[in-house]
């Protein structure tokens, strides 16, 4: 198989040799098994409706044994030298950095996203792998001297203990290491639930890391179509000591709640409204490559994704017309179609609600630019979709359209701007292109979000902290302060050495 930026050649029989690879069991104190009551479930192509691979469908059972697993591994694992931690988070870096063709082909075939993407993608999830491996000897605490002199203080980080994490379906491969790594840089073990549509790529990274040296039990794998009978028993279990969730809004509010009557530590990565500002003194030709980096990554199926596209009204007719003529010219086809630049929607649930959202945009009095039609034929495929004067009431401009659709609003100040965008339960990124420093600086303070794009269409960086505010999350993967997430704060008094002299 040949996958390379200048031609990309897939066959049914590559297809098919990769998936003949991947391992189909639950992954369960370093074993790979059956489920308990020998149940599967398929795993589908989004653009075929096609089955991939039947796999097993782990019971509330193997859920149990996958935390009992973790927790028998927690001591012996905290106790570990960081530098052997950072050994395997580094091997494990360049293990999937030389198997990308495979991580890259396995994401195409069972999410859907164009080879291209999907490379780009092993790019930024594997850097997960490598930036906590480089973190992991860092863990320090400080000692000093009390105030009054008569004791001194000892502060130790430890890890928080075992973790449930369960990851969504549009990023299979980073939205586990962003996860991962730093659980295991930190000394954590882990149950891992992957999200249903997109299983294969999960259990084809946790054989990379048994591979790489990770000891039984330190991640346990257990894919599901039962995710609440599975992981429900676990968030009551005493023995898990942290939950993190990237997902709907909706569903993080119940496992917070959920998670509140064990007091876990929680981290929670959920949904998305971001606002896309345009302002009149902005370089136009860069603001629109930026839209289509905000708007088109991931086909939209992005929690980054540019919900609301926001334009100045003097500039409006120019931004406009440009996005049109670049959203027009993406090719719509299967991920492995060498011109493919869209490739379809996860599921056919996915596609009929974008599509409800745009026909409620057009009923309440937004004008269809561009597309705003699923594709005949076999899959989830939906047009690129431009919606010029859009209302501020349309469910479109509240509700995340997780699909290639772009809706454009004016505003004719700065203030209106930074209303419209405010305007929203979300918090997670904003994006906004101008010329005067001086506004973004204004921007990067009022807008109400965890992240802020500055003339750039794109902030996602492992090297970055990850996360939104109000009703789009809490906590930060990534950066400087993703390994914290996975760290509990220990203090010792001692007394003080010079007090019997």
């Amino acid at each position: 198989m040949t996958i390379t930026a200048e031609a990309m050649t897939i066959t049914a029989k590559d297809e098919r040799a990769l998936l003949a690879r991947v391992p189909t069991g639950l992954f369960i104190g370093g074993k790979w098994r059956d489920a308990s009551d020998g149940g599967t479930f398929n795993v589908e192509d989004p653009s075929t409706g096609e089955v991939l691979l039947k796999i097993a469908d782990a019971t509330p059972a193997d859920g149990e044994a996958a935390l009992a697993a973790a927790a028998a591994a927690q001591r012996d694992w905290a106790r570990t030298a960081p530098r052997f931690r950072a050994e395997i988070l580094r091997t494990a870096f360049e293990a999937v950095t030389a198997r990308a063709d495979d991580f890259a082909l396995l994401m195409t075939l069972e999410m859907g996203k164009p080879l291209a993407e999907a490379r780009g993608e092993v790019a930024y999830g594997a850097e997960f792998l490598r930036w906590f491996s480089e973190e992991t000897a860092r863990i320090a605490g400080r000692f000093s001297t009390a105030p009054d002199g008569n004791s001194r203080l000892l502060v130790t980080k430890r890890p928080v203990g075992p973790c449930l994490f369960i990851t969504p379906w549009n990023f299979p491969l980073a939205m586990a290491t962003r996860k991962i790594a730093p659980a295991i840089a930190a000394g954590c073990t882990m149950v891992l639930k992957p999200a249903g549509l997109t299983p294969l790529t999960a259990l084809l990274f946790a054989e990379v890391l048994q591979e790489s040296g990770l000891p039984a039990g330190v991640l346990n794998v257990v894919q599901t179509t039962s995710p609440g009978a599975v992981t429900g028993p676990l968030i009551k279990d005493a023995r898990l000591r942290k939950l993190s969730f990237t997902g709907s809004t909706g569903v993080g509010r119940r496992l917070i709640k959920d998670a509140a009557d064990q007091v876990l530590r929680v981290s929670m990565e959920l949904g998305g409204n971001a606002p896309f500002l345009v302002f009149e003194d902005a370089d136009i030709d860069k603001a629109v490559d930026g839209a289509m980096l905000a708007k088109m990554r991931n086909g939209g199926e992005a929690c980054t994704a540019a919900n609301r596209i926001l334009v100045h009204e003097s500039v409006a007719e120019e931004f406009t017309a440009k996005l049109i003529d670049r959203m027009g010219a993406h090719t719509v086809a299967r991920g492995t179609e060498p011109a493919s630049k869209i490739g379809p929607l996860v599921d056919e649930g996915t596609r009929t609600k974008v599509h409800e959202l745009v026909t409620d945009a057009l009923d309440v009095g937004a004008t269809l630019a561009l597309g705003g039609q699923s594709v005949d034929g076999l899959g989830y495929f939906y047009e690129p979709t431009v919606l010029t004067n859009v209302p501020p009431h349309a469910r479109i401009m509240h509700e995340e359209v997780f699909g290639p659709v772009a809706p454009i609003a004016t505003f004719a100040t700065e203030a209106e701007a930074i209303q419209l965008a405010n305007d929203t339960e979300f918090g997670l990124v904003a994006y906004a292109f101008t010329r005067d420093l001086y506004r973004g600086f204004r921007l990067s303070e009022e807008l109400e979000v965890g992240m802020f794009g500055l003339n750039t269409g794109i902030v996602s960086n492992p090297a970055a902290p990850f996360g939104g505010v109000k009703q789009s999350g809490i906590g930060r993967e990534g950066g400087l302060e993703g390994i914290d997430e996975y760290l509990e704060t220990r203090y010792v008094g001692i007394a003080d050495p010079f007090g019997d002299a």
